[in-house]
């Protein structure tokens, strides 16, 4: 096959939606990295100035860049081996010791985490838990938790070609959507805020009010945007959703463009997902040839085009204004809220940016009713969340749980509970922003107001477990040195607090008094958590916090060593 040229791959994407990221994505697919010529014919095409796209380019992992008169670097064929808080417990840095002659290179948590230790390699990814057992393998298929109860996300993922059209609509695809267009948008916007479904990505903000707020909002082309990106460690749900069900995040992106008046449609997909990213893509188009997206929707009036937006590495467009930013071609920086995206977002103009558990509940939603889905929560809680569980149990995976379902259920009953002899001493909530949980305070339901109670949160429902053969301490450093990594800069409360609070945990700096190191990194935490941009300094110290609630001695014997 011959190669594109420049000249076609400029064309190519020049005039597309949101084309900065598929126009690197392109040259990088074709050359393997981001030379200084391709640099200049990318800012010239778009009318980027060349620092501003240096200092684009650069802010991501995963784009390698030639510069003149140095050697070049492998680029995209070098390994990329994942060294997140389980792989690193699970072989990663003897598998990049050993792949290092060939260029290999560390990186962040790749969301499988259910299957260490994945390497990324050109387009592939291979697992294994040492450099010689390396393997293609697709993601894990959910399995049923062992108690039977009723799943919503979950419902049907397991049947038969699920992933394709044909498999989907057997199951009772799009038919939430017919119901939808049956209606007018007024009846979905209402139906949604009556379910009581909430943000599933982490901030839990009523989809219904957010829905409404946009259907509301002055101004068009209006957006819908899907946040794929998934880069907060021990997360790995919306993989699994994205790979066995994409018309149903698709089908749901469709009803919230209906309910809102919106004309457009991104899909913002995490890198390090290459198979996620054919998947999505081929769901496209099988729903653009069967009539469910494009102009004149199942013979109605309604249109709405679906893009894909694959990003390269940056934990903190997981926010939402880093990741409208990164659409847009700009420096990923989170936003000043407010404006919110609902009035101002992708293009300054009104936009919904949900989570694909988010979307993908939707059309369940629309078949069954708001009362059945209230229903499937405990006591006051509605609906359901689906839990990512990796680390020391013998069953890892996504389980779908009402919301008010007891966490040790889940840890002991459902995943399994820890190896032989052995006794669970922390989970992580949250992925790794809400902090640990120890001893008692793991008596707690998986909802926001228990969890809170406990100065965490549920977030986007990534539980890491750490056995009693872990240190913690090295554990929180490694959290720490993450944040400090992925840390945006913009803000120095955040910048600088995150390597103040490594350098302490690694034993770099602090006081020798066990008293005045925990004043010192309480403070630090304190000053981070009031003055941060976003989410990411503000989660951060929760690491710091609770490993000296929890680990009190641990901590002491840190400092006095």
């Amino acid at each position: 096959m011959i190669a594109p040229t420049d000249h076609e791959l400029i064309g190519r994407w020049k005039n597309a939606p949101a084309p900065l990221l598929p126009m690197l994505h392109a040259f990088h697919d074709r050359d393997g990295l981001l030379s200084p010529d391709t640099m200049q014919s990318v800012s010239k095409a778009l009318k980027i100035p060349i620092a501003d796209l240096y200092g684009t380019v650069t802010f991501y992992h995963h784009f390698a860049r030639s510069e003149p008169g140095a050697p070049a670097p492998q680029g995209k064929a070098a390994a990329r081996v994942c060294t997140g808080p389980i792989c690193c417990r699970r072989g990663a840095k003897e598998i990049l010791e050993a792949l290092g002659p060939q260029g290999a290179t560390a990186m962040p948590c790749a969301g499988r985490c259910d299957q260490p230790v994945p390497v990324l390699r050109g387009g592939e990814v291979l697992v294994g838990t040492s450099a010689a057992a390396l393997v293609s393998a697709p993601s894990p298929m959910p399995v049923p938790n062992p108690s039977g109860i009723e799943e919503c996300v979950f419902s049907a993922i397991r049947e038969p070609q699920r992933a394709r059209i044909d498999g989907y609509s057997h199951t009772g695809g799009y038919e939430g959507l017919q119901a939808a267009l049956g209606g007018p948008p007024e009846d979905v916007l209402q139906l949604i805020a009556d379910s009581g479904l909430a943000g599933r990505g982490g901030a839990g903000f009523p989809t219904g009010t957010k829905w409404k707020a946009v259907a509301d909002a002055p101004g068009r082309p209006k957006t819908i945007v899907c946040n794929a990106d998934e880069g907060e460690p021990g997360c790995f749900k919306d993989r699994a959703i994205m790979d066995y069900d994409p018309h149903g995040v698709i089908e749901g992106m469709i009803i919230a463009a209906y309910a809102t008046g919106a004309t457009r449609g991104f899909i913002y997909l995490r890198y390090e997902y290459p198979d996620t990213s054919r998947t999505l893509e081929r769901a496209i188009t099988e729903a653009q040839d069967t009539g469910y997206l494009g102009e004149h929707i199942l013979g109605t009036d309604f249109l709405f085009h679906l893009y894909v937006r694959r990003g390269a590495g940056a934990y903190i467009c997981g926010e939402e204004g880093s990741l409208l930013n990164s659409l847009e071609g700009k420096h990923p920086f989170p936003r000043n809220r407010p404006p919110f995206p609902v009035t101002h977002g992708y293009e300054n103009l009104p936009t919904v940016v949900n989570n694909v558990e988010t979307l993908t509940s939707v059309p369940h939603i629309l078949r069954r009713g708001a009362e059945w889905y209230r229903g499937l929560g405990l006591g006051e809680q509605a609906g359901t969340k689906v839990i990512s569980v990796s680390g020391d149990v013998r069953r890892p995976g996504n389980y779908e749980v009402p919301l008010g379902f007891p966490l040790r259920t889940v840890l002991y009953e459902w995943a399994g509970g820890p190896a032989a002899g052995h006794t669970i001493q922390a989970v992580t909530m949250a992925g790794l922003s809400g902090g640990f949980l120890g001893g008692d305070d793991m008596d707690v339901t998986l909802d926001e107001p228990s969890i809170s109670s406990k100065g965490s949160f549920l977030g986007a429902g990534g539980i890491m477990v750490f056995d009693d053969s872990h240190d913690m301490v090295e554990v929180a450093k490694e959290a720490m040195e993450f944040f400090a990594e992925e840390s945006c800069g913009k803000c120095f409360p955040c910048r600088i607090g995150t390597q103040r609070l490594t350098e302490r945990l690694s034993g770099a700096a602090g006081p020798d008094d066990v008293t005045e190191w925990i004043d010192e990194v309480t403070d630090i935490g304190g000053a981070m958590k009031a003055t941060s941009a976003c989410g990411l300094g503000i989660a951060a110290p929760l690491i710091t916090d609770s490993l000296i609630r929890y680990f009190s001695a641990d901590v002491a014997a840190h400092v006095q060593s």
